[in-house]
Order: C-alpha cells, then sequence, then structure tokens
C-alpha cells in the first residue's frame, strides 16, 4: 500500500510573508514540493511569483474564489492533477489571505483525499507589527480583510492564528524585543499548543515546518485558548451548578460553536450546540421574575497572568442579558481584550443560542441554534443520555451566558462589574432584543472596527 504523501496548509493575511515562505522552503527543502496555490483574484499572482522556483508542472492554481468554500471541488481535481503529472513527496497549499486552515485540512481528512494524504500542520505566517497594531488600540492601514466582504481583519488574524500548529511570527526586524515579546505572548494565549518562531523574511529551516506531524485531526475544534480558558473555568468550578451539571462544549454532535466564518462559508455538519440537559423541562414553563438570586454555577474564574500581563477571565451567569445594555458594554471594551468568545442567553430571545465573538476592535454575534431546553421532553432526554458531560439548571434547562475574555492587562473588576450590570433576572420582558440576530443561522456586527454599530448582516 502506497504511504500517503503529507500536506502542510500555509495560511496568513496579504502581505505577511507567505509566498516568501514558499519560495525559500522550494529553494532549500531536502524533498521534491509541490504546490497548490489560492488566489482570490482572477489572475493568480502568488502562482506567478512561484514561477521561478519550480516548474509549472509542480504548481496547482485556484483563483477567484476561497478554496474552503466555492473551491471545495476544484481543490480535489487539482490535486489529482498534479498527482498525475508531477511525482512530489509533500504538497503544500497556501490558502488565500482571507481563507481559515481547518477546513482547507478537513478536505484531505475525508473521502478519497484521506486516502492518498495526511495533514502533516497547520501554519500561519503572521504579520508580527500588523497583529500589534491591531490589538494595541491603533487603527492599521487595513481594517478588513481584503476581498472578504468588510469582514473585520482582527476576525481573521485571530482564527487563523487559533487553529494553528506552527506560527511564524515574521518580520520580526520591525518591533523592538518588548513589543516583540507581548505579541509572542498573544499568540500563546490565543494558541497555547502552537509552536512559536520569530522570523525576518520567513528564515526558517525547513525541517521545521515540514514532516513535523504536528495535525491532530480529532484535536482541530479544542485548539484555541479561549476554549482551553473556558475548559479550566469549569474545572475551576463553573461546571458544577448543581448534582446533574457537567463542564459543558457548545458544540453540537461534533460541530463546534468556535472559529465563526464570517464571510459565508458553509462547514460540514449542522451547527450543535453541545449542551447536554439533565432533566426533562417542558420549554414552555414560565420563568417567575423577581429571582434575586445567585445560582450555584454562576461564577468568575481567572486564569494565572502571564509574565506578559496575558491572562484570561471566564464568567458564567445562568441569567439572561439586556440587550442594549450589553452591546452598550461590548462596544466600550478597552483595546485590552484582545479575545472575546462565548455563548450567550439574551433576554427577549429566549430560544435562540447567541453566539457572541471579539477580535480586538470588532464584536460580532450570530444565531447559532436554539437551546436544548427547547425540544420535547423525550428528546432533551435522548440527548442528555449521548451527553452526559453537559450542564443543566433544574429551572432554565442550559440557557446561560458563558464568556471568556484574553487580553493584556485585563481590568478584571472592570470587565466584571460592568457585565453584572447587564443581567437581568429571568422571565424580565424585553421586547428590543437590540443589534443583536433574531433569526437562526443570522449574523449582527455589535461593533465594527471604528467602534460603530453597523446592526445585521445575514
Amino acid at each position: 500500500m502506497r504511504e500517503r504523501t503529507p500536506v502542510t496548509v500555509v495560511s496568513g493575511s496579504l502581505g505577511a510573508g507567505k509566498t516568501t515562505l514558499l519560495n525559500r522552503l522550494l529553494e532549500d527543502a531536502d524533498r521534491r514540493l509541490a504546490v497548490l496555490v489560492n488566489d482570490m483574484g482572477e489572475v493568480n499572482v502568488d502562482a506567478s511569483l512561484l514561477e521561478g522556483s519550480i516548474s509549472r508542472e509542480g504548481i496547482a492554481e485556484l483563483s477567484n474564489g476561497c478554496i474552503c468554500c466555492e473551491l471545495q471541488d476544484d481543490l480535489a481535481t487539482e490535486v489529482r492533477g498534479l498527482a498525475r503529472r508531477y511525482d512530489f513527496d509533500h504538497l503544500v497549499v497556501e490558502s488565500s489571505g482571507i481563507s481559515e486552515p481547518a477546513p482547507v485540512a478537513q478536505l484531505f481528512t475525508v473521502g478519497d483525499a484521506s486516502a492518498r494524504f495526511t495533514v502533516d500542520a497547520l501554519v500561519t505566517v503572521v504579520d508580527a507589527r500588523l497583529l500589534a497594531e491591531t490589538f494595541a488600540g491603533e487603527r492599521p492601514e487595513r481594517e478588513t480583510a481584503p476581498d472578504a466582504e468588510d469582514r473585520p481583519l482582527s476576525d481573521l488574524l485571530l482564527e487563523q492564528i487559533e487553529v494553528s500548529n506552527v506560527v511564524l511570527l515574521n518580520k520580526r526586524d520591525l518591533l523592538e524585543r518588548a513589543e516583540l515579546d507581548r505579541v509572542e505572548a498573544i499568540v500563546r494565549a490565543l494558541q497555547p499548543n502552537a509552536t512559536v518562531h520569530r522570523t525576518a523574511y520567513c528564515a526558517l529551516a525547513p525541517d521545521e515546518l515540514l514532516g513535523v506531524d504536528a495535525f491532530e485531526p480529532d484535536e482541530l475544534g479544542e485548539l484555541a485558548g479561549w476554549q482551553r480558558a473556558l475548559a479550566e473555568a469549569r474545572a475551576h468550578g463553573l461546571g458544577d451548578a448543581d448534582e446533574g451539571s457537567h463542564g459543558h462544549d457548545h458544540g453540537h454532535d461534533g460541530h463546534e460553536h468556535d472559529g465563526d466564518h464570517d464571510h459565508g462559508h458553509e462547514r460540514d455538519g449542522d451547527h450543535d450546540h453541545g449542551h447536554e440537559h439533565d432533566g426533562d423541562h417542558d420549554h414552555g414553563h414560565e420563568h417567575g421574575g423577581g429571582h434575586d438570586h445567585e445560582h450555584d454555577g454562576d461564577h468568575v474564574h481567572r486564569s494565572p497572568e502571564s509574565v506578559y500581563g496575558v491572562r484570561s477571565v471566564t464568567v458564567r451567569r445562568s441569567r439572561p442579558l439586556d440587550p442594549e445594555p450589553f452591546a452598550s458594554f461590548l462596544r466600550g471594551l478597552s483595546p485590552s481584550v484582545v479575545r472575546l468568545k462565548g455563548p450567550c442567553w439574551i433576554a427577549g430571545l429566549e430560544d435562540l443560542l447567541i453566539q457572541v465573538s471579539g477580535a480586538g476592535p470588532s464584536v460580532h454575534a450570530v444565531a447559532e441554534g436554539e437551546w436544548i431546553a427547547t425540544l420535547s421532553a423525550a428528546q432533551r432526554r435522548l440527548y442528555r443520555e449521548s451527553h452526559p458531560e453537559l450542564p443543566w439548571d433544574e429551572e432554565y434547562g442550559d440557557r446561560r451566558t458563558e464568556l471568556v475574555f484574553i487580553g493584556t492587562d485585563l481590568d478584571e473588576a472592570a470587565i466584571e462589574a460592568g457585565l453584572e450590570d447587564c443581567f437581568l433576572d429571568p422571565g424580565t420582558t424585553v421586547d428590543d432584543p437590540g443589534p443583536f440576530p433574531t433569526t437562526l443561522g443570522e449574523q449582527a456586527v455589535v461593533r465594527d472596527p471604528s467602534g460603530e454599530s453597523p446592526g445585521p448582516v445575514g
């Protein structure tokens, strides 16, 4: 049986240095490489820049589309064509500047591709100065990712880092040592398991990137630092609200609520809520107002602070959020908050699980699904039996707010106090959902990079 060919997926924002890296690998690697390049334009500029380093037979091009959505069929066709016309030991896939690496990697883990290829590593090339500017309260020259339909650049930067196995902090020569240390601390908080290399002009030995065997498909949905922070918080008490409560994952049937795909990508599988429900409560019950008491599941957890002041704060409440005050709170967050993530119970939207995601200056929300408490008693019982790790409140089911804040020199007291002012007693009537989405699958911008609030976007 033929041994499977390893695949390295390279991602990074426009101008970060991806093509420079590929040319270095093609020149210095001790193995025969083939390259598949994805570009959003009609003309694949990146592919043309590689032609001096590799014969045309070793390059496949995917242009005028995103590799992780509309070009999936083309990807399979091009990879097969490469294998027919060119004998290579390792395939390197350069995704476009607005692509997330995880969906690209997943294309090689299913079907015929999984029999011929194995993903070796997800590599992200980061423009260190751009990352520093984006999360220092400054307004970088590019506030949105090119050709990304106004998708905030900060969202994409974080999502590419959060699923990486290897991160190149490139252009290190443009930052002072202290600022570079701070940026690396942020990267490590976003992706604790990634190997981080500081580079200038992507100068790195090929063996640091090729043949590292760092990709684990079963862990793809659990890599991000916010997920680790949430799990750690649950382990320290956020998950034991009562005898029937357990730490829980916000992803149903293997589909995580992380990695929000803001430029309209559909992923395999439906969004699951991953909420375990101990009990058979009917959704139609009335939540009595005036509950001025704390539930056992209401907690705040702080991670230890790193050398460079990076830490996480996780807040969980079994109470709904008042939409307008909560939106104001999100718009007023300090630039020190690099990442914000988690499911929210929004008053007036009792059926919908609203996932809130913040990346530096941008915050958006998506109605990712319905709470399991909305299901029939029989359906809830079946779901609980297959997801025994998920929590359940005897009165409110799985409805909860569970937010992770990651940042540098966080003012934990200000975050907790500001968020506490947004909570309402369950059962409080709210007619206006504010900027939050009201329809399943709808997305809304709560705060754009300029601090404005454009509202629903899809």
